[in-house]
């Protein structure tokens, strides 16, 4: 297992409150199903979404920069269960980024991260922790996943409005994944870094056939339109296996302008499951 060890010497733990989230951080990811998108947007609506113009989208072309989308099922964690959706811009901080290869070296490429737009979940708890140390950008919102053994898709929703459904092959080429994720947030005007620790099996898939984003009438889809984002992915990936630590970021920057996102309502999301095709 790619996962094996991976958690042992994870503390040292501290007791945390925020909003109506109490919890130990770090905060352990046990388990999850994840498949993620990139797209590519109208490069100029995303550098105005940016907070300091010291972080650089990265391009997939002249005009046209790149976005991912990530659906989190967390079927174990050390806050419970839930489920997340991230929709979130790959930059690099503190430099201009080449085209194309910082997205491509990841955590390996200097200042490389990603900026979240909108980070929907579906409990009040990983809502409250997410903004309250991190800023994350989070509300809640009701997702399903629907998995096959050819397929996975996240249909999500705030109050029966859509928001998005997104989908992705489980197919490509098998790759071990123990690069850190690095998340870009603003808490007030701070700019955060947060270091993500995580271990993975997935498969990558280039322009796959059947993966695509539908975009429903809710503000956050909205606001993705305003980006021109496109529905066919450039790229998918769909991890068989995962696990990762979230502890507390770091301040790399002050006086930028605040994102808050899309804050939603003052309630529970939830998140349901169905398998099809298994007989």
């Amino acid at each position: 297992m790619a996962t094996q060890g991976f958690f042992e010497g994870a503390g040292p733990f501290e007791t945390v409150e925020a909003g109506a989230a109490k919890f130990d951080l770090p905060i352990l990811y046990y388990r999850d199903d994840l498949f993620l998108a990139f797209f590519s947007a109208d490069a100029a609506g995303v550098r105005e979404v940016l907070p300091s113009p010291s972080l650089s989208p990265v391009l997939y072309r002249p005009g046209r920069a790149l976005i991912g989308l990530a659906a989190f099922n967390y079927i174990e964690t050390s806050i419970g269960p839930y489920g997340e959706v991230a929709v979130a811009v790959p930059v690099v901080h503190g430099r201009r980024a080449a085209p194309l290869l910082p997205a491509l070296l990841e955590s390996r490429y200097p200042g490389f991260g990603i900026f979240v737009i909108h980070l929907p979940v579906t409990t009040t708890i990983a809502r409250d922790a997410g903004r309250g140390v991190w800023g994350y950008p989070k509300f809640t919102a009701d997702m399903h996943f629907t998995s096959s053994p050819e397929s996975i898709a996240c249909e999500m929703s705030e109050a029966d409005r859509h928001i998005l459904t997104l989908r992705a092959p489980k197919r490509g080429l098998l790759l071990r994944d123990e690069r850190p994720l690095v998340t870009y947030t603003t808490k007030g005007t701070d700019l955060v870094r947060t270091t993500v620790p995580t271990r993975g099996i997935f498969q990558v898939s280039m322009r796959p056939r059947g993966a695509r984003l539908e975009l429903g009438d809710h503000p956050v889809a909205e606001s993705m339109r305003a980006l021109d984002v496109r529905d066919r992915p450039l790229m998918t990936r769909y991890y068989v296996e995962r696990a990762a630590i979230l502890p507390r970021g770091e301040i790399v920057e002050s006086g930028v302008r605040p994102h808050e996102g899309y804050q939603g309502s003052d309630r529970d999301g939830k998140v349901t499951c169905s398998w099809e095709g298994t007989g």
